[in-house]
């Protein structure tokens, strides 16, 4: 089966032994991007019961989620330099053990700053826990296959939008907050078990350095494809992180609808994942600037369908759809940063989470200025916009340097 078959590429991971079905590496993996997932989403879910908890205001309790996206964009490059020479088997087992502390505390923290400091530890190992993963995942099928091999674990992430971020919700509802942290923990201390018991051992690469990593970076196509992600995805998270608010505030809907709606927006981030791994293993670049298109037209759409739930679900479900973009970028910088895979692949989820700070406080800043709630929309479809320029600038680049080496 082409699944049990290791192609051996640099920084390829062990081969996988006949009595460990790849399957379940997948599984374990994704187990880890489900627990990761339900904590950065749910948190964003969780902000107005944060809001009332901590007593701060809503902007304030969002600072919660730019807390967690710092310590994201400071731990990605960070441990995936740090530990460029250790066993991945190993740092994916550490950064679970971090991931099962970070978030343990949150759920004990006793006030504001401190809920801060413990986003900020939680979101350390997050980047370089979905490098890592990714990368043990790709070296585990053919080359072709790449892209629909990361997504299998980012699906972890994006099933925790459908079921995890809603059980959370609903937790936060029924018994508090901090709760849904604890769950959290629980399904982090499980991921870790299970990579210690079940993924094979690769061995340390001693020629690695983080200098290897860093000077492989020189390539500006890495540059240029973490710059789409950047500003790209802001507009999902822009509207994500409001999107209960909207639902309490304008739409004036009942408490069980806000779960329901997260499950919306989910189920289309799964499809719009699977979707587009599907076609980037085709076509890569076009697929980036579809979907940057149709992500930037469902956020326009949206400030028009706040005022009815029926009408809010098919628009969430397409901005959902947008998620697929992530594994499409990861895919991409595993290809241009051949020598720095793991730091790429850590830096991709450091320019997600630089996303995930920048949609939030740019919505804040609309609804501060009195523009309403549903101005998120128009912030977000700009900042879609905004990636697509980007992917135009990406696309001049390849083409630049196409004609050089033709030339020369």
């Amino acid at each position: 089966m082409t699944d049990r078959k290791t192609h051996h590429r640099k920084g390829a991971a062990a081969p996988v032994p006949h009595s460990v079905h790849t399957g379940l590496i997948f599984f374990i993996l994704a187990l880890g991007a489900f627990a990761i997932g339900t904590a950065e989403f749910a948190a964003m879910s969780l902000v107005p019961m944060i809001s009332v908890g901590m007593h701060v205001s809503v902007p304030q309790a969002g600072h919660a989620i730019e807390a967690y996206a710092a310590g994201v964009c400071v731990g990605a490059p960070l441990i995936a330099m740090l530990g460029a020479r250790q066993s991945r088997k190993y740092l994916l087992i550490g950064m679970m053990l971090l991931y099962v502390l970070g978030n343990g505390l949150t759920a004990l923290a006793p006030n504001y700053v401190c809920l801060l400091l413990c986003r900020f530890i939680s979101g350390l190992p997050h980047g370089a826990y979905f490098g890592t993963a990714g990368i043990v995942a790709s070296s585990l099928v053919s080359e072709k296959r790449r892209t629909q091999a990361v997504a299998r674990v980012v699906l972890g992430l994006t099933v925790a939008t459908i079921g995890g971020v809603p059980m959370a919700n609903g937790l936060g509802l029924v018994v508090g907050w901090r709760w849904a942290f604890v769950l959290i923990a629980g399904l982090a201390l499980c991921t870790m078990v299970l990579i210690a018991w079940f993924v094979p051992t690769d061995p340390p690469r001693p020629h690695a350095s983080a200098m290897t990593e860093i000077r492989a970076l020189r390539n500006r196509q890495v540059w240029l494809t973490l710059g789409i992600g950047v500003v790209g995805f802001g507009g999902i998270f822009c509207v994500y992180t409001y999107l209960a608010s909207i639902l309490q505030e304008v739409t004036r809907a009942p408490a069980y609808m806000t779960p329901v709606m997260l499950a919306v927006f989910g189920v289309g981030m799964t499809v719009g994942t699977m979707a587009c791994a599907w076609a980037a293993d085709r076509k890569m670049m076009p697929t980036i600037g579809g979907t940057l298109l149709v992500n930037a037209a469902a956020l326009a759409g949206f400030p028009g369908s706040v005022h009815s739930v029926w009408g809010m679900m098919p628009i969430v479900f397409m901005i959902g759809c947008g998620g697929g973009l992530g594994t499409v970028i990861q895919s991409r910088l595993l290809s241009v940063a051949v020598d720095a895979q793991a730091l790429a692949a850590a830096l991709n989820q450091s320019a997600f989470n630089m996303a995930n700070a920048i949609g939030p406080w740019l919505g804040g800043m609309a609804i501060s200025f009195g523009l309403g709630w549903e101005s998120v929309g128009w912030v977000g479809a700009c900042l879609a916009m905004g990636g697509f320029m980007m992917w135009l600038l990406t696309l001049s680049d390849i083409r630049a340097a196409a004609r050089r080496q033709a030339g020369g």
